[in-house]
């Protein structure tokens, strides 16, 4: 992995983890780009020619009057549209878990991007299994903080199960990182099960294999 980006102010762990594994000057593809705080990122320290695809009309608007280049669009339905190594990244942050067809997303980024870029929340996270085991009903976390019938996160996974539909999809790991609350990072690739315990969300940089 790259050396990390200093930058002032307050950054989303994860944006600041993808940022460092996207090469400068790169076309990336932001699925469920939200606001545009990482494209924003990553044209200020990289320099790359950012396009986003946004579900939501008013965070389209917002990005397109920060002057990004952004479109509406379906993670489950449009990306079918995209040509194969349209972009040198395709980057999926926090939002796999909100997809229908999580198998059929990550396909699609494997096939539009010569890398893909996912980021996660960890369901197998300690705090996690310690609210299942005593209290017997579904967690309510910062990073999930929706109860269950409200919330749009209808595949939630642990980084084991991620790492499986990764082996499924026939893609090959490049790098991964779990990280807790505070930013502290956990190379995944060493110790597994640990950081399924630890890492309260997870960064996977992967490709198709050759």
């Amino acid at each position: 992995m790259q050396k990390a980006i200093p930058l002032a102010g307050q950054q989303r762990a994860d944006h600041l983890l993808i940022a460092e594994m996207v090469t400068p000057a790169s076309r990336v593809l932001d699925v469920g780009c939200g606001d545009g705080a990482l494209l924003k990122l990553l044209a200020e320290t990289k320099s790359v020619d950012g396009r986003g695809v946004e579900l939501s009309r008013e965070k389209v608007n917002l990005c397109v009057k920060s002057g990004l280049s952004v479109i509406q669009g379906d993670a489950d339905r449009d990306l079918a549209d995209y040509p194969d190594r349209a972009f040198d990244f395709a980057v999926l942050s926090l939002t796999i878990q909100a997809t229908r067809e999580p198998k059929t997303v990550l396909e699609n980024l494997l096939r539009i991007g010569k890398h893909a870029i996912v980021s996660f929340p960890n369901f197998g996270h300690w705090s996690i299994r310690a609210a299942l085991l005593f209290t017997g009903r579904m967690p309510i976390t910062p990073n999930l903080p929706e109860p269950w019938y409200a919330t749009a996160d209808a595949h939630l996974c642990t980084i084991k199960d991620f790492v499986d539909l990764v082996s499924l999809v026939d893609a090959e790991v490049e790098d991964a990182v779990a990280f807790n609350s505070h930013g502290k990072r956990l190379p995944i690739k060493n110790s597994l099960s640990l950081q399924n315990l630890l890492g309260e969300k997870a960064v996977f940089k992967l490709k198709r294999r050759s």
